[in-house]
């Protein structure tokens, strides 16, 4: 018997802006994707996909890898079994029709990082509705590695906060994030010393903000760990957020307990 379930919101991206103009090849992560998904389905949660236009994620090619599996092979082929094979992965819904359909039977939602969601779900006006339903119900809300910056899809003016973040305009910034939902909650996020590496190595340039600021500009507290890559998650109320790669385990973890708190309550 299924617990209830969960909507996991994924992102169509695969590409993002870098400065001095020109795009960098991006994606969604397979492991942050899969292995909350897995530890989901595990704990008794159905699962819902749904992106923007109702296409399945782009996973990028960096994190197609056993090495974001901890090295071990059999885990990398399970993950991507999973997402390649699993029917929760290929019934993909566009988050017009969750919203349409009602989200009140959800118990949670889950948002998985990769630089993609920077791209779409940040400015993204239905996932902002979604949020602002979630967050009015304090229902458990989690965000992976640079998923945390989707939560800004919760400001009115997503889209102009996203522009003014691009022009580096902070007095334009910080009038568009007032009221924002999620202002006060203590959070994490992909770091900017995690990120020079992905610029230098993958984008071969810059990209226009860094994730801390973006939030830290909108009223979040956001802390990182001092070392790199390694795993750090918060839990504030009914938010989530893990910084990076490494975090999802522990991330899926905590959000299978906030689940099980509120269906033993229910």
């Amino acid at each position: 018997m299924r617990k209830g379930k969960v909507l996991v919101v994924g992102s169509n991206a695969t590409r993002i802006e870098i400065q001095g103009g020109g795009t960098g090849p991006t994606g969604q992560y397979l492991n942050e994707t899969v292995v909350p998904v897995i530890a989901l389905v595990d704990a008794g949660y159905e699962i819902v996909l749904a992106t923007p236009n109702g296409t399945k994620p782009y996973i990028d090619p960096v994190s197609d890898v056993a090495q974001h599996f901890g090295g071990d092979e059999a885990a990398y082929r399970h993950g991507r079994g999973f997402f390649d094979d699993n029917p929760a992965m290929n019934n993909v819904r566009t988050l017009r029709s969750v919203i349409d359909d009602g989200l009140d039977g959800y118990a949670g939602v889950f948002v998985p990082g990769g630089q993609a969601p920077v791209v779409d779900l940040m400015q993204d006006a239905e996932l902002g509705e979604i949020l602002r339903h979630f967050h009015a119900r304090g229902k458990p809300t989690a965000f992976l590695c640079h998923g945390p910056i989707a939560s800004l899809a919760a400001l009115p003016q997503a889209k102009q906060y996203r522009a003014a973040l691009i022009a580096g305009d902070v007095t334009k910034g910080a009038e568009l994030a007032k009221d924002w939902q999620y202002a006060g909650y203590k959070m994490t996020v992909f770091s900017a010393s995690e990120e020079k590496p992905i610029e230098e190595h993958v984008l071969h340039g810059k990209l226009y903000f860094n994730m801390p600021d973006a939030m830290r500009l909108a009223g979040a507290h956001v802390t990182t760990n001092a070392v790199d890559f390694s795993p750090h998650v918060i839990e504030d109320r009914e938010l989530i957020t893990g910084q990076n790669p490494r975090s999802d385990h522990p991330i899926a973890a905590k959000l299978v307990a906030a689940l099980d708190r509120v269906a033993v309550s229910a």
